[in-house]
């Protein structure tokens, strides 16, 4: 028996509860196990943990950084998600720690307006929503303001900010019930849209982004078609659906953030792989083609959201939802936990390469977050 097929018995002790849907009629793949997202869940993260028990440890590649840096804000979101299918304090003991540790603080200070060193922000207000310590939301706070309270709003030059900055924005929009939050959230996001890079960095014939305006045409993937990269897209179909489940039906822009998500998943579902996964290069599979973890999650992430809010047809999206899940689970969770075929750090689809089964990329934490998120809201679907 192969490692793959163990840990497959492994985390399906007992009696399986199985949600079965319509992928392949009489096909494994057509159904997913509830109880083994669970086990699956714990297992990474255990592993995880078990790893990084110092949460004030800094992290060290190529050079030290602090650990509260955009990577580890990602691998903190996908906690607090596992959190709300599975209360264990322990999650809310090792996010609070990571937060004092930090004292509460960005990694650039209150003055900064680099969206990665507010990304920490979005599990600091989290918690100040458990135990609202005010230690725990002022310097977010006092950073996100300064941006408010100036007229720039050029800041989110490449996509992945969306994710990292946008439902910080949202969650004090929410807690202060102050709309100049969602107001400048939108200039930010709508400058990004339709002006970087020239006329923005949004393709509406296409329904998806350029990373940055490296890859605006006449950009081309070595195939001759535009470069859109899998997690560069993940990470604005993340930030969409984190900001729409925390914001009001009457909140403003919500239709324009609603719309692109409907528009980004019309785009993604035809693009899927056979296997499972989406490529790396979106459109072009000579583009350093392969499985990753990174891209593939974040997109099941937001079809099931999407499915779960009644905003899609279940019965188009969850065989693609089903294929990806059950093929990461069976060919990339190792039998302690590590994840394999996550593309490191990068802001296309050569970086971090090669990208394989026992590859290990240069941050393993936020490939994790994405994937606790994925599985999350899998797991909130009836």
């Amino acid at each position: 028996m192969n490692r793959r097929n163990a840990l497959g018995l492994l985390l399906a002790g007992g009696a399986a509860i199985q949600t079965t849907w319509a992928f392949g009629k009489n096909s494994e793949a057509s159904k997913i196990d509830k109880k083994k997202i669970l086990g699956t869940l714990r297992l990474t993260n255990d592993y995880f943990v078990a790893k990084w028990p110092d949460t004030g440890k800094s992290i060290v590649t190529n050079r030290e950084r602090p650990s509260n840096i955009w990577t580890r804000g990602v691998y903190y979101e996908g906690l607090m998600a596992l959190y709300q299918i599975d209360k264990q304090q322990s999650y809310i003991d090792y996010a609070v720690s990571w937060g004092e540790n930090h004292k509460w603080g960005l990694r650039n200070g209150i003055k900064t307006r680099n969206a990665d060193d507010q990304c920490c922000g979005q599990t600091y207000i989290d918690l100040y929503l458990m135990d609202k310590k005010p230690e725990r939301i002022k310097d977010i706070k006092a950073s996100i303001d300064l941006m408010v309270n100036s007229e720039q709003k050029d800041d989110w030059s490449w996509i992945d900010t969306l994710q990292m900055a946008m439902p910080v924005f949202t969650q004090l929009a929410v807690i202060y019930n102050d709309n100049r939050y969602y107001e400048k959230m939108f200039d930010l996001y709508n400058f990004t849209k339709t002006v970087h890079g020239g006329s923005g960095l949004f393709n509406p014939q296409e329904g998806l982004w350029w990373r940055d305006k490296d890859f605006v045409p006449p950009y081309k993937t070595p195939g001759g078609k535009n470069c859109y990269w899998s997690r560069g897209n993940g990470w604005i179909v993340a930030a969409l659906v984190r900001v729409l489940d925390i914001m009001p039906k009457n909140a403003p822009h919500r239709n324009e953030y609603e719309k692109m998500l409907l528009t980004m998943l019309t785009a993604l579902l035809p693009l899927q792989r056979p296997d499972g996964y989406w490529n790396v290069s979106l459109t072009d599979e000579t583009d350093f083609g392969g499985k990753e973890v990174t891209g593939t999650s974040l997109f099941i992430y937001g079809m099931a959201w999407a499915i779960r809010k009644g905003l899609v047809k279940s019965k188009e999206y969850e065989p693609a939802i089903t294929k990806a899940w059950n093929a990461m689970v069976s060919e990339c969770v190792h039998e302690n936990g590590f994840l394999g075929f996550v593309q490191g750090t990068g802001k296309e689809p050569k970086d971090g390469q090669p990208v394989t089964y026992d590859s290990m990329p240069d941050f393993e934490d936020f490939g994790l977050g994405c994937f606790l998120l994925a599985g999350t809201e899998i797991y909130k679907m009836k």
